[in-house]
């Protein structure tokens, strides 16, 4: 799986959210919470979505409550096993 970066999930989030207004997500924002940016939980669950897709993941819901800044989503992202994997 390749790993999903800053600017992957910045452009997912801009596309979930409908709008290129709010908070830039650069390094700056990495530990800022997803709300105070700007994203609500139907961004995050639509961008969700598209990630388990695209790089073949199953996500844990617990783990995606608990990741409220774009650090802590990257990490559980780029640390997750492959949906094959944990089948």
């Amino acid at each position: 799986m390749d790993r999903l970066n800053l600017t992957d999930l910045a452009a997912l989030l801009r596309d979930a959210a409908g709008s290129d207004e709010g908070v830039p997500l650069d390094e700056a924002a990495l530990d800022t919470l997803f709300l105070d940016l700007g994203y609500d939980s139907l961004a995050l669950l639509q961008v969700t979505g598209i990630v388990e897709r695209d790089h073949d993941l199953a996500l844990d819901e617990e783990a995606l409550d608990e990741a409220q800044t774009p650090r802590a989503y990257l990490d559980l992202v780029n640390g997750a096993p492959a949906a094959r994997s944990a089948a």
